[in-house]
């Protein structure tokens, strides 16, 4: 979920700011859990936050992506999580993502 700034992140989970530059809404600031930081695809968004913004220790990691590219990634992500446990039967469909979702911007390559 999106989050206030000055909302502090539980245990277990990190923040991060997503948005491009020259997006209209700017950066929106997320919560998300660390299981994230080990799938494939939000690797490779990091190694390209690495490339753009280099290794910046103070505040939330940026993430160079738009927010709506964000949110399927994420929508992703918890969808294969929660795939785990139906010994290994996984349904694809197309007709689940949101209309939105589907326009990649910046970081739909790395999906």
């Amino acid at each position: 979920m999106q989050e206030d700034k000055k909302t502090k992140v539980k245990k277990g989970w990190l923040a991060v700011q997503v948005g491009l530059e020259d997006e209209d809404g700017g950066f929106q600031r997320f919560s998300i859990p660390i299981s994230y930081l080990y799938h494939p695809s939000f690797q490779r968004l990091l190694d390209k936050s690495r490339e753009i913004y280099g290794y910046n220790t103070t505040g939330p990691l940026i993430l160079p992506c738009s927010v709506e590219d964000f949110l399927h990634l994420r929508w992703r992500i918890e969808k294969e999580e929660g795939n785990h446990g139906c010994g290994g039967h996984h349904h694809h469909s197309r007709n689940h993502f949101p209309a939105a979702a589907l326009s990649f911007h910046s970081c739909g390559h790395l999906i």
